[in-house]
């Protein structure tokens, strides 16, 4: 097999392969003598067909086949003779198909790059600071009961946080416009759901009582036409509701599992829950630092336009199952989607790949077995039986990986963090668990 290498950027490799036609034409007249065996055709008995007759029914085809695999495995037998690492699949071209000739074609890859570590020396970390206190503890719980609450009418003027129930009718000079009414539907006052103003509008309206406000769409409204209106709203308002939240009771502790100790276990589990959020959220604050410092530091890296295509197919596999079939079936997500919005991104988990798995290879890490039991038995302890949990990922290999992924990741933190600056910066427990920097 002769094959010659050419470099024709700096991760793309044009590799032109030749394949002596014995190769081929060996692999041909194999398959069709093993085939001859449960061949009929009409005229000859079951595996006496000539192979002259067999070469011409079905010896193209055949070929085709072969020619194929034959070129997929030269190609890994080329790339491991000039010790090449692709990313990604070749495009391959054919040069010399023809039979009783060599076999020669041209493949057109990208190799991985190779990852140079630069000095992180002394980059800056702010380490979030903070703790849960009763007064944290009693938010959530008031959380609790409002989602596990009911509601009921009242006889007074609407409030924020009340659900009413109205008529409305909007119009732009004097016009009716689509999507602008509606009858008897709910409204929640305060969850943003109406165009600003309008809630604000309601807030103080009575049962039976009508108005009309006077309100702009904001300039970046998903509609164009409607984009800066001014619009009329005439709203007739039916019922005020309130909510009542749920009482402090067994009832409430059943919904979220805990069935013995009272409230003072519930507090117990509740305080705990927000504990291992605290910590998940400021480890995740830190780990977003640390890759920000490591991609700041290696920007010149550049990486394969074949594993960002690959990361782009991957996120938008994610998206399609966030919307679930029906979704699919309704929306062209390609068409809503396309490859630049994910761009930015995927480059950025590429980029963090090649040098987080150059990071464990240079500092020879490896995820303990130990401490991959102690991740997953934390993840499990948010649920009601997590032994079944911890079984469930011992017993789904593509899952344990990921664990086993993120308990790596871990330890490249804990290495760059022993070169960092790092400052403690005190919060409470709501700033600390806030989502301004998810992590990487």
């Amino acid at each position: 097999m002769q094959v010659s290498i050419e470099t024709t950027s700096k991760l793309e490799r044009r590799l032109t392969v030749g394949v002596p036609a014995e190769r081929v034409d060996v692999e041909v007249d194999s398959r069709l003598q093993k085939a001859i065996k449960n061949v009929r055709l009409p005229g000859f008995r079951p595996g006496k067909v000539p192979m002259k007759i067999m070469r011409q029914r079905f010896g193209e085809g055949v070929r085709q086949e072969v020619l194929g695999e034959v070129m997929s495995q030269s190609f890994q037998e080329a790339v491991t003779q000039e010790k090449l690492r692709p990313a990604g699949q070749p495009s391959i071209e054919p040069k010399s198909l023809e039979a009783g000739r060599d076999l020669e074609y041209v493949a057109t890859f990208e190799v991985f790059p190779e990852v140079e570590i630069l000095d992180m020396k002394d980059f800056a970390v702010s380490r979030p600071v903070a703790s849960v206190t009763d007064a944290d503890i009693d938010d959530i719980i008031e959380v609790f009961r409002k989602q596990q609450g009911t509601w009921e009418v009242v006889e007074r003027a609407a409030a924020a946080g009340d659900k009413v129930t109205i008529d409305y009718a909007g119009t732009r000079d004097g016009e009716p416009f689509e999507g602008g009414s509606a009858q008897g539907t709910d409204l929640e006052l305060g969850s943003g759901r109406m165009i600003p103003g309008f809630e604000d509008g309601v807030v103080g309206m009575r049962a039976g009582e009508e108005k009309t406000l006077q309100l702009t769409f904001p300039e970046d409204y998903h509609s164009e036409d409607l984009q800066g209106a001014a619009v009329e709203f005439a709203v007739s308002l039916h019922s005020v509701q309130e909510l009542i939240p749920a009482a402090l009771d067994q009832q409430l502790f059943s919904q979220y599992g805990v069935e013995e100790g009272g409230e003072a276990q519930f507090r117990k589990e509740v305080g705990d829950n927000m504990a291992r959020e605290l910590k998940n959220a400021i480890q995740g604050k830190i780990k977003q630092q640390v890759m920000d410092a490591v991609l700041e530091t290696h920007q010149s890296l550049e990486v394969p336009k074949a594993l960002v295509a690959q990361e782009i197919r991957a996120m938008r596999r994610q998206m399609r199952q966030q919307f679930g079939g029906a979704g699919e079936q309704k929306l062209d997500l390609d068409a809503l989607f396309p490859d630049d919005m994910f761009t930015e991104n995927a480059e950025r988990r590429v980029k963090l790949g090649l040098i987080i798995a150059e990071l464990i290879a240079r500092h020879d890490l490896e995820a303990d077995a130990e401490q991959v039991r102690a991740t997953i038995e934390e993840m499990a302890s948010t649920y009601q039986d997590s032994e079944e949990v911890v079984n469930y990922y011992y017993s789904n290999q593509r899952e344990l990986a990921a664990v086993e992924s993120k308990v790596l990741e871990d330890l490249v933190v804990e290495k760059l963090l022993d070169s960092a600056q790092i400052t403690d910066r005190p919060c409470t427990y709501q700033e600390a668990v806030s989502q301004e920097q998810a992590p990487a």
